[in-house]
């Protein structure tokens, strides 16, 4: 194995602040973005979620891990307006989003990815990134009769796509139609497409889904780079090695519920958490039974 990687002022800020949480479900946070209560989902007469209490730390890497149907996904949908909970109570820096439209939720700093990438693909790349972007004066039809109203905004807005673009080295993929991309290629370019928002809350359904290993690495450095920047970042991932490389806490779900919180390194050795992936095997860790 090699060196251990250094970690950044941020990292260190995030983990520090998280040090003193206890290692128990909903346990709560020093200064969480996101906290939900109650929150339940009801597919007739299967409880997909049902969520007692859970927050996320602001500044933090916070990975959602879970068996397969454990309801990582369908949280997320919740959260961000994509779906609606029979009951329970969420606010995001504050704010309740309980009745909040999936396109106010991104408008108001919480922005999410999915695990099947959104791309336009009839559309280029520059153009699905200037979709991105938020209080657009264009988008009212008035507007759009006066291009002196709108044409400065586009010109701003495509100034920042290009930086975006080119942090993410999709730079040269600028005018091909995003239908032309790699799975990997797409994934960035949502992740790109995300930041033309200005979040403050970055939610990723499993960003490693259907990447090749030589983009993952990648990847993994624009998360961290987020966190740098100032971003909270929550994702739902099954690739472990991951989640132990950049995550600063761990969220467990399993049947519906969160069973188990705390540092990738307490998540391992769980036995509950060992005991939902896996079935109970003698204690070991869950990085040991993936390896």
């Amino acid at each position: 194995m090699g060196a251990e990687r250094e970690l950044s002022s941020t990292a260190i800020a995030a983990r520090a602040a998280l040090s003193g949480v206890a290692r128990e479900p909903g346990a709560s946070k020093a200064d969480p973005i996101l906290s939900a209560s109650g929150v339940r989902r009801d597919f007739g007469g299967i409880t997909a979620v049902d969520v007692e209490r859970v927050e996320v730390q602001r500044g933090s890497i916070t990975a959602l891990i879970g068996p397969n149907g454990a309801g990582k996904t369908t949280l997320f949908n919740l959260l961000t307006g994509f779906d609606t909970a029979n009951s329970g109570v969420w606010t995001f820096d504050g704010r309740s989003m309980e009745k909040i439209a999936s396109h106010r939720t991104a408008a108001m700093g919480m922005v999410r990815t999915f695990q099947l990438t959104k791309s336009l693909t009839k559309l280029s790349v520059i153009e699905n990134m200037r979709l991105g972007a938020t209080d657009q004066k264009g988008e009212k039809w008035w507007n759009g009769l006066f291009s002196g109203i709108w044409k400065s905004q586009e010109a701003s807005n495509t100034e920042r796509a290009d930086a975006l673009l080119e942090r993410f080295k999709l730079s040269h993929m600028r005018d091909e139609y995003a239908g032309s991309l790699s799975g990997g290629q797409r994934k960035l370019l949502e992740m790109a497409r995300a930041l033309m928002t200005n979040p403050t809350l970055v939610m990723l359904d499993e960003p490693m889904a259907g990447v090749n290993p030589a983009l993952k690495q990648s990847l993994n450095e624009h998360i961290r780079g987020l966190r740098d920047e100032g971003m909270t970042v929550l994702f739902v991932e099954h690739d472990m090695d991951m989640v132990h490389d950049i995550s600063d806490w761990v969220i467990v779900m399993a049947e519906g519920r969160v069973i188990a919180e705390g540092t990738p390194d307490d998540i391992s050795k769980n036995p509950a958490v060992i005991d939902a992936y896996l079935g109970a095997h003698q204690g070991r860790s869950l990085m040991e039974e993936e390896a």
